[in-house]
């Protein structure tokens, strides 16, 4: 075996004489030695830092130093898209060395997976869901593919621990750990955390307890300081005429908040002249993919995208990255603004375009924010008690029975069911899960709940809204929701907006729940629907940091000047150096504690009986009999925000959850007592509404 500080021997010769690189990135050398050593490795560099070589070069050393045999490694990321950009690369790696790569998600049809099946490749490339469809599938043994598991390596792991879907791939991983012969070694991979040992802790799971070794391995220089611009534009048709007036010759990426604005945004580059292509979730496969495809190989072009190219997929040499508003996280902006600069000679950049007032101050917050050098912790939601509910279900169908008395050796002691006897007492009382003699399988509750379509709805942690599929003729372009087609678009009087494009709807058929359109010319609308987000403590105070006076360490434009000064005269009555600002009306009272929607709940929540309170990301206005002293009274170490029994079904598997446990659920993932407490003790200044802004 060679050196552990090194790559095995082929690999090395490859490196130097196919890719031709003079030596490795700061990641990719200083990963070696803890990777070789069998250690659980969190793994990050700064965006294009070569992360993906920097845990598989070690990995493949290992594999082949140690001979190991069958499926050894598996690779999974948030995004199929994002397998499908890391395949080629992979493929080459593994073929230096005779060996091989597969790919497995939901876009992969019968025959590969028959293939993968009869002759497992070395190293799998999946997704979450795929890994537990492959567990509770009749037609895969899944001892036998899983039993000389080695590694699993997590691509863009903050993407996953900061929700439900990184829960669900923790709790899948502690059950094949069980079935695997040997105790794999878990890596991941990230460019931006701000908490990166509790993320290693987390995804550890039960190879901490076990012993295992982790470390976290931070290499490469800190990028070049970015060239960043703030400016206001007023609206998304004169984004649109920016854009088209810049960097002409240039490749740039657009990224907006929503999928709604990437639509109009799209359509109005396309008026202008400008190539314009254009990603998101609601788009058909192959529409994406040609879209990205050819942005990927064109130059004087535009990309206009939601959050979907955020992450790691290989989309070319960019050369300008362009944000429409603000997105909602420093992580967020970070992780675009890391998609340019990648070329030799380039530098990181990104340009600003605020399309109202409310958006200019967030952007405007966000960068002061980013200028301090915060980037957002990421932590799993709290109390997952509907995936414990949803990995009974789940091993039960892998099983097909499983003994009551031993349920804990399948999960260890992972987080995901420390409610677990709970839920299970539910399940069974409810018929959820069926009892007989000790032993417990599938229950016809499950069955009408989520037996359809061989149970796919309970391989999935996320709720998706419905939606139509639209197609012009045999070509499907993508889906819109029932919002969208109201009378006027029904009718043929009003296009439909999609793929950048006008169409008009010729015909619906609600029972297939599809949409048939041809080409149109005028500009069409479309909406999915949405609720509001909650935003950070930290990201609502650095707008008022702004209001007060602090600039962002960013450019800003003659335009973006002008507003910033009219904001800041626009909310001089609602913020104070001196503390909180209380504006009494004569209908309401107002307080702008600017802490965010989660703490305002909390604080709501914690008022006597009698004092209603309406909240938002800043501020929470409550009725006239309102007194500050209230606030100083609060008891907040059990407050928990309200959730109506109808919002409940947001959360997934909900149904195989009491309905207060399921409320519960929710509520606390909704608490932010440290900020509320924080708003609770600080000082109050007390101001009468102006005439005039009732």
């Amino acid at each position: 075996m060679s050196d552990v500080a090194e790559l095995t021997s082929a690999l090395e010769y490859h490196v130097a004489n196919t890719l031709g690189w003079l030596d490795l990135r700061p990641l990719q050398r200083a990963s070696i030695s803890p990777v070789r050593s069998g250690a659980d490795c969190l793994l990050i560099a700064p965006t294009a830092g070569g992360k993906t070589e920097a845990a598989s070069f070690p990995v493949l050393s290992r594999m082949v130093d140690e001979g190991w045999q069958g499926l050894s490694v598996v690779y999974v990321a948030p995004l199929k898209a994002l397998l499908n950009n890391l395949l080629p690369r992979l493929e080459q790696y593994t073929a230096w060395l005779g060996r091989r790569v597969a790919l497995w998600h939901g876009d992969i049809g019968d025959g590969p997976r028959r293939a993968i099946l009869s002759e497992p490749p070395d190293i799998l490339l999946t997704t979450p869901e795929s890994l537990e469809a492959m567990l509770v599938s009749r037609r895969v043994d899944h001892r036998l593919l899983f039993r000389g598991l080695r590694v699993v390596i997590a691509d863009e792991i903050h993407s996953f621990a900061a929700g439900d879907r990184g829960w669900h791939l923790v709790a899948v991983l502690e059950r094949i750990q069980r079935i695997a012969d040997h105790r794999f070694q878990r890596i991941g991979l990230s460019a931006t955390l701000g908490n990166p040992d509790d993320v290693l802790a987390w995804y550890q799971g039960s190879n901490a307890a076990a012993g295992v070794a982790g470390e976290v391995v931070a290499a490469g220089d800190p990028p070049s300081a970015p060239d960043v611009t703030l400016d206001y534009v007023g609206s998304t048709e004169n984004a649109a005429v920016v854009i088209s007036a810049l960097h002409a010759g240039e490749k740039r990426l657009v990224f907006c908040e929503s999928r709604t604005q990437a639509e109009e945004l799209a359509f109005e580059l396309r008026a202008h002249g400008v190539t314009t292509f254009i990603s998101h979730s609601s788009l058909s496969l192959d529409e994406r993919r040609q879209s990205e495809k050819a942005f990927a190989e064109a130059r004087d072009c535009v990309i206009v995208s939601t959050s979907t190219l955020e992450l790691g997929i290989d989309i070319g040499d960019l050369d300008r990255m362009i944000q429409l508003d603000s997105p909602r996280s420093v992580g967020s902006f970070l992780q675009r603004m890391g998609r340019t600069g990648r070329r030799a000679g380039g530098s990181r950049n990104a340009l600003f375009l605020a399309t109202e007032h409310e958006t200019f101050l967030r952007a405007a917050g966000l960068l002061q924010l980013w200028g301090t050098g915060f980037v957002e912790p990421v932590t799993p939601p709290p109390s997952p008690r509907h995936l414990a509910a949803q990995q009974f279900l789940a091993l039960a169908l892998q099983e097909r029975r499983f003994a009551r008395g031993t349920w804990r050796k399948w999960w260890s002691s992972s987080p995901v069911m420390d409610d677990g006897e709970e839920v299970l007492d539910y399940l069974i009382a409810q018929g959820f899960l069926a009892a007989d003699g000790g032993w417990l399988f599938i229950g016809p509750a499950a069955e009408k709940a989520f037996g359809g379509r061989n149970f796919l709805e309970l391989l999935s942690t996320f709720i998706a809204d419905l939606e139509l599929s639209v197609a012009h003729g045999r070509k499907e372009i993508g889906g819109v929701s029932p919002i969208s087609l109201n009378a006027p678009v029904l009718r043929g009087e009003k296009p439909l907006l999609l793929a950048g494009r006008a169409w008009k709807v010729v015909a619906v058929d609600w029972q297939r729940h599809r949409v048939d359109v041809e080409p149109e010319i005028d500009r069409g609308k479309v909406r999915w629907s949405s609720e509001p987000m909650p935003e950070s403590f930290q990201m609502v105070r650095a707008r008022r940091d702004v209001l007060l006076g602090a600039a962002p360490p960013v450019s800003l434009t003659q335009r973006a000047t002008k507003v910033l000064a009219s904001v800041r005269e626009g909310w001089s009555e609602r913020v104070d150096r001196d503390g909180l600002v209380l504006v009494r009306g004569t209908n309401e009272v107002e307080l702008w504690s600017m802490a965010g929607l989660k703490a305002h709940e909390t604080l709501a929540a914690a008022l006597p009986a009698g004092f209603e309170a309406r909240s938002t990301n800043e501020a929470i206005r409550f009725s006239t009999q309102f007194d500050a002293a209230i606030l100083r009274r609060s008891v907040l170490d059990s407050a928990l925000p309200f959730i109506a029994a109808d919002s409940v079904s947001g959360l997934k598997f909900s149904a195989a959850l009491p309905a207060d446990l399921a409320r519960a659920t929710l509520a606390e993932r909704f608490v932010d007592r440290p900020h509320a407490a924080e708003v609770a003790r600080t000082s109050i200044v007390n101001r009468r509404q102006r005439q005039g802004d009732q």
